[in-house]
């Protein structure tokens, strides 16, 4: 089954398109990129949706047997909550 990402990332029905397994497979091309980019430090969160602490979980797993520092947030959070930590825990350029 193939995974579609629009402008807005990747839009699926649970259980149906977006399942553990795809979500192991984005996450696995995920830290693919990464990994060839040097790696490092990755931060997971999630929501408040269906399974969303497991499916992070899940991604977290995956990002760390490729090698990776993988990190989930301690509870649900808003999107801009995950991009300021982020930005706050990016190394800094010298």
């Amino acid at each position: 089954m193939d995974i579609r990402f629009g402008t807005d990332g990747w839009r699926d029905v649970i259980a149906a398109g977006f399942t553990f397994a795809n979500v192991r497979r984005a996450a696995a091309a995920y830290a693919d990129h990464l990994v060839a980019r040097g790696g490092g430090l990755v931060l997971v969160g999630y929501d408040t949706r269906f399974l969303g602490r497991e499916f992070a979980e899940q991604t977290a797993a995956v990002l760390a047997e490729r090698g990776l520092e993988a990190r989930v947030s301690v509870e649900y959070l808003p999107t801009p909550a995950l991009s300021f930590a982020v930005r706050a825990t990016a190394p800094r350029a010298a």
